[in-house]
């Protein structure tokens, strides 16, 4: 089983949308953390400045000719230390000498330079510039002090008290709290994959063990699925089952009747024949050859169904190596007298997708034929095509064969004799001769055509002398063998 599905797979289309889903959904879910905690980051940080310029306000002392002293009243280590990024200032308001301006010792010389404010309520809050270029977030508030040593009961100065802090440590908190969100969302995200990915090869487990035996079934090695599979799966399960039995009867009926009827033919054809070469003649001549005729049509339709039928039915499946040592056996007792060695190179695990009988048939004729041709040496070899085909290769020691050797012995098979005039007389004969060899090879093509054999008749010279060749079928491939 692959770790990793195809990309037009079902478990391909389900993990990726799952993780696309699940990506959106994580940075989507980082933004609105991210934004809620600079939020609270921000609220925090105003509730500071706020309490530090409540609590300003509330140590300034009036004196009677209108100012105000924070001297000793409002002490606070942040404000003490220069450019510590927190700042404050009371500024006088209206015709005050700008000595009059109150500054917090961490401004040293400098004074807040404001780039934008908002009021609200009695406060205004907005951003300005520190000392050293710092980006700083302030808070005022406009103050009225009354005036004791003058004649007029409602006399006021009014001051404006600010408080400002450097908006970095905003910024360093809300920068470390997205490192960590990112790293976390991170490896929260492989997480979810992983688990997608785990949920979804689980959960297509049963239609893998479906897939695995069905490829069973072809190899031979179960008639039907077994097994328990789950509810949505069961129906189909089911049904193959249903549609693999019903094959089998039909293909099994069909067989039984182009038996009967070969067997109910080959009674009448046997009883011509006899009463044909009882009484000679051209008669007899004619009925003896339409009768040959008639069995060859016969063994021929039966080579057709017995292929189709191995083929039709699942599950059919012969091993090569004991039919080809078989075959090599019987052909080496049958051509003894020219003493022909036979070698059979097929691996163990190679079997062939029909039944025994056609496989005897055709890969016999090739063997047969390098025997009459081969010299000393057969050499027969088998292996598996990368398209699930199997390869089976026959080759001879014996003379190579150009155009002219191979007429010459199509002549000389045929009784021949080349010379002038007789080309007509040539042709013909050998026409009548070929004509059982060119009824075998039609045979053989139609009992290979519902598997789809592409057999080569061709006989191409071999590379150390004799001819090969080559013949291609649907096999088993090894890892179902």
């Amino acid at each position: 089983m692959k770790l990793f599905p195809k990309l037009n797979s079902l478990a391909a289309r389900l993990i990726a949308a799952a993780a696309v889903w699940t990506l959106v959904g994580l940075v989507a879910g980082g933004f609105v953390l991210a934004g809620v905690f600079r939020a609270s980051i921000d609220s925090d940080f105003d509730a500071r400045l706020k309490f530090d310029l409540e609590g300003m306000i509330a140590a300034a002392e009036p004196d009677p000719a209108g100012g105000v002293s924070l001297t000793g009243r409002f002490s606070d280590p942040r404000f003490e230390r220069v450019y510590s990024g927190w700042y404050w200032e009371v500024v006088p308001e209206g015709d005050a000498a700008p000595g009059d301006t109150m500054i917090s010792r961490s401004l040293w010389d400098k004074t807040i330079r404001q780039t934008d404010s908002k009021k609200a309520g009695t406060r205004v809050w907005g951003h300005g510039l520190g000392p050293e270029g710092q980006r700083v977030r302030f808070v005022s508030q406009r103050v009225e002090f009354p005036i004791a040593a003058t004649t007029k009961p409602d006399d006021t100065r009014s001051y404006t008290f600010l408080v400002a802090g450097d908006m970095s440590e905003v910024e360093t908190e809300v920068a470390r709290f997205t490192r960590m969100l990112i790293w976390s969302f991170v490896i929260l995200g492989l997480g979810l994959i992983g688990a997608i990915f785990f949920q979804v090869r689980v959960g297509l487990q049963p239609l893998r063990r479906l897939s695995v035996a069905l490829a069973h079934i072809r190899a031979g090695k179960a008639r039907r699925l077994v097994g328990k599979f789950p509810s949505e799966i069961e129906p189909l399960a089911t049904e193959l089952n249903s549609l693999i039995g019903h094959s089998e009867e039909v293909v099994g009926r069909a067989r039984t009747h182009v038996s009967d009827l070969a067997h109910s033919l080959k009674t009448p054809l046997t009883v011509l024949g006899s009463e044909a070469a009882a009484a000679p003649g051209p008669l007899a001549d004619s009925v003896t050859r339409q009768v040959e005729t008639m069995r060859r049509r016969v063994d021929h339709y039966l080579s057709r169904a017995r292929a189709a039928g191995a083929l039709d039915v699942l599950g059919t499946r012969t091993p090569l190596q004991p039919v080809l040592n078989n075959l090599a056996r019987v052909l080496r007792r049958i051509h003894q007298e020219k003493t022909v060695t036979i070698n059979v190179d097929c691996p163990l695990d190679l079997a062939f997708r029909g039944e025994k009988q056609d496989l005897e048939e055709m890969a016999g004729n090739l063997i047969d034929n390098a025997c009459k041709w081969a010299k000393t040496r057969v050499a027969v070899r088998v292996r598996a095509g990368a398209d699930g085909m199997l390869v089976l290769v026959v080759g001879d020691d014996g003379p190579k064969q150009g155009g002219r050797t191979r007429r010459a012995a199509r002549r000389k098979r045929a009784g021949l004799r080349p010379g002038p005039g007789h080309r007509a007389r040539h042709r013909q004969a050998l026409w009548r001769r070929a004509r059982p060899r060119r009824q075998r090879a039609r045979r053989l093509r139609s009992a290979a055509e519902p598997a789809r054999d592409r057999l080569n008749n061709s006989f191409p010279p071999s590379q150390r002398g004799g001819t090969a060749k080559r013949w291609r079928n649907h096999g088993i491939p090894s890892r179902l063998a």
